[in-house]
């Protein structure tokens, strides 16, 4: 081993495909049929425990020393490996000093302890081009091959195999392209059986997500916009392809809520021909902060958030249903804000406690003339002696809160003046007096100082 540094490698190889089993309900159990092939779903399993994973031969090495500590020692990592959280599909195994005794260890059956010296020479691949020869030799071991003399094994051999021996012994390091996920989370899944409607997709975009969320803790990322498309029977006089996307306020790595917003989607969805496969795709993505743990007990949370449930109602009603305010720069009441879809819960939410914590006295007193509910077009009030009226005499508490907007525009000019009024009837109203008449409006003429209007009520 290289001076100083004490390395421990271990190899994986899966069994053959009739002795493999899923386990039902991990969060992994899905990657071997979402993947191109049994291998790549071991190294994305085995991503959660090191990110030094290296595909070798019909195998996969891990070095796992420098994240040992990480999981309170050897011991605890490899029960964690192998009891725990168990690999994808069978496997055989073998640990070693490097990465080359360990893939020995695993070839060589009953060799598990066997020192570096004693493995046979067709567990060393740079090796086997030569074993005749060397079995010719009286080499048939590794140590023999190494008592033999350098010089004479490179010109005979070639440079490699001495390279290779002294890998494994540690001499050199090793030296491979590490496994990394792609930036892009993409998955294809072959269903079992042609699917006919599309709430029945779901059922295998599950199996999918469950790739997904390996994926999106080993880059500890969350979705914000992720594509389903599903490929249909071509014979079908038809479209061939369909596809929904899903975008979320936040993002998020919660499986849960991810296949509620596609069954809600789904639902909506008329297939014209049967699906014979599904495509899972990440669309957008984005890295999670960490949390901050408290020191005392938080409180138990109970159903979705509020961004969830918005986002839930916009798939089942259509965003058209769902509305979030808008505030605009305008000072008049009825242009000070604009309803829209709800296409961002998070600013939604933000804006609202923003604007409850926000505490300056002065805002305060100029929100208080302002009332719970805005008419859609102002009521022209009947007047009587220049006072308005509206099932009765009102009686004028607070005010005037002058109003001058609009002239920039050269649309419609406001200019009003907004008084708090009490009705014996119909409690607090907000009504306002125009100044001077704007076009389309009444009270042209000498009477145009009189006209008053009921703009709001307050509950």
């Amino acid at each position: 081993m290289t001076q100083g540094v004490v390395m421990h490698w271990i190899a994986l190889q899966p069994q053959p495909e009739e002795a493999r089993t899923l386990q039902p309900g991990r969060v992994d159990a899905e990657l071997v049929d979402t993947l191109p092939d049994v291998l790549a779903a071991l190294g994305w399993w085995a991503l959660q425990f090191t990110p030094k994973v290296a595909r070798l031969e019909e195998a996969l090495v891990l070095e796992v020393s420098a994240s040992e500590r990480l999981w309170g020692g050897r011991q605890q990592l490899l029960r964690q490996i192998f009891e725990s959280n168990r690999p994808v599909a069978p496997v055989k195994h073998a640990q070693g000093a490097t990465s080359l005794i360990a893939i020995a260890r695993l070839y060589a059956a009953g060799l598990a302890r066997t020192v570096p010296d004693d493995l046979p020479l067709a567990a060393l691949a740079a090796a086997r081009p030569h074993l005749a020869t060397l079995e010719k030799m009286g080499c048939t071991r590794w140590g023999q091959l190494r008592a033999l003399p350098r010089g004479g094994v490179a010109r005979r051999f070639g440079a490699p195999l001495l390279e290779a021996l002294d890998r494994a012994y540690g001499g050199k390091p090793d030296l491979y392209p590490w496994l990394v996920l792609p930036d892009v989370f993409e998955a294809t899944l072959e269903l079992a059986a042609q699917v006919e409607t599309a709430p029945a997709l779901l059922f295998g975009a599950r199996r999918l997500l469950g790739s997904l969320q390996l994926w999106l803790q080993l880059r500890h990322s969350g979705v914000l916009a992720l594509e389903l498309m599903w490929t249909m029977d071509a014979r079908r006089d038809t479209a061939t392809e369909g596809q929904l996307v899903v975008r979320t306020a936040e993002p998020t790595g919660d499986m849960a809520h991810l296949q509620r917003l596609l069954g809600e989607h789904l639902a909506r969805v008329t297939l014209p021909a049967p699906v014979l496969y599904l495509r899972l795709r990440t669309l957008e993505t984005q890295k999670l902060g960490g949390e901050t743990a408290s020191l005392l007990p938080d409180e138990q949370r109970r159903g979705d958030s509020l961004h969830q449930m918005l986002e839930r109602l916009s798939a089942r009603l259509g965003p058209e249903k769902v509305l979030q305010l808008q505030p605009r720069a305008d000072h008049r009441p009825e242009r000070m804000q604009a309803w829209q879809p709800v296409s961002n819960a998070t600013q939604l939410i933000a804006g609202s406690t923003d604007k409850t914590r926000a505490g300056g006295k002065k805002d305060s007193k100029e929100d208080a003339l302002y009332p719970t509910w805005l008419l859609a077009e102002p009521l022209q009030l009947a007047v009587h002696r220049n006072a308005p009226l509206y099932q009765g005499p009102l009686t004028l508490l607070a005010g005037p809160q002058r109003l001058e907007a609009g002239w920039w525009g050269g649309g419609d000019c406001a200019l009003r003046d907004y008084f708090l009024a009490r009705s014996e009837r119909m409690g607090l109203l907000w009504i306002y007096r125009e100044r001077l008449a704007g076009p389309g409006r009444a009270g042209h003429g000498a009477d145009a100082d009189t006209g008053w209007y009921l703009h709001g009520l307050f509950a």
